[in-house]
């Protein structure tokens, strides 16, 4: 059987001498393995969209087990993307989020469309801080495990945060504060960024200026909250920190 479907390559590994399993991220399917016959050969019809970031459409035969690739029609490659070595390290660690955070079969159309967009202004020159917060927080909401930053997680209310509290789940307000001695102090900026990030559309954002000092706080927040919900170990995260502070 013949299936056609659209979708982002995650990343390629190999397998035997001259083919690659590919993984990709698909809008309909979610992720699934396929296998691409001899796209390491140099003049092989598949070599162009096997790296990862390549948006295409795909047609795969697929009997039982995993699908053999037939044909590609590439979408975009996003080579500026993989011309630059901090914007790579940035998209491979978008992708290898959503490779451990997702599982085979299991349709995420917003996220995939998320990821679509967020590559497009990666590309555009957008900050790249700023769009990884925001894809974090919407693999985070994918997963069911998203901070609450709209009211206070523990009263609910809707009142001015003042800390944040990986442990409650979230803003906590002047009232509730204390119910976590462990919980972030933060400044109204950060408070307000936070919320905007995980709030506005990709496809709305504007070129958004963010102090350094702020986007180091809301990282650093994130993290605390990935790292308790969905505690994963990714090479990508470790390698993108060491070229961004060879670039500072």
């Amino acid at each position: 059987m013949l299936i056609k479907f659209e979708g982002i390559v995650l990343r390629a590994r190999s397998y035997g001498e001259s083919n690659q399993v590919l993984t990709i991220f698909t809008e309909q399917q979610g992720k699934m393995a396929i296998m691409a016959r001899g796209s390491k050969k140099t003049k092989n019809r598949f070599g162009a969209v096997t790296e990862p970031f390549t948006e295409a459409i795909f047609v795969c035969y697929k009997s039982t087990g995993m699908g053999t690739l037939s044909q590609a029609d590439p979408i975009a490659s996003h080579y500026r993307i993989r011309a630059d070595l901090l914007l790579t390290s940035y998209g491979a660690y978008w992708l290898e989020l959503i490779d451990k955070a997702t599982e085979e079969n299991q349709s995420h159309r917003v996220l995939y469309h998320f990821l679509v967009e967020g590559l497009n202004r990666l590309e555009e020159g957008v900050d790249p801080d700023i769009l990884t917060r925001m894809m974090e927080l919407q693999i985070l909401r994918t997963i069911g495990s998203a901070p609450i930053l709209n009211r206070c997680a523990s009263c609910t209310k809707e009142k001015v945060p003042i800390r944040f509290s990986v442990s409650q789940g979230g803003f906590l307000c002047q009232d509730c504060a204390l119910e976590d001695p462990y919980a972030f102090h933060i400044t109204k900026p950060v408070a307000y960024i936070m919320r905007t990030l995980a709030e506005a559309p990709l496809n709305r954002l504007g070129h958004i200026q963010v102090k350094s000092e702020t986007k180091e706080q809301v990282e650093r927040l994130i993290h605390a909250f990935i790292n308790e919900y969905f505690p994963v170990s990714l090479k990508s995260f470790i390698l993108l920190n060491q070229i961004r502070n060879t670039w500072k």
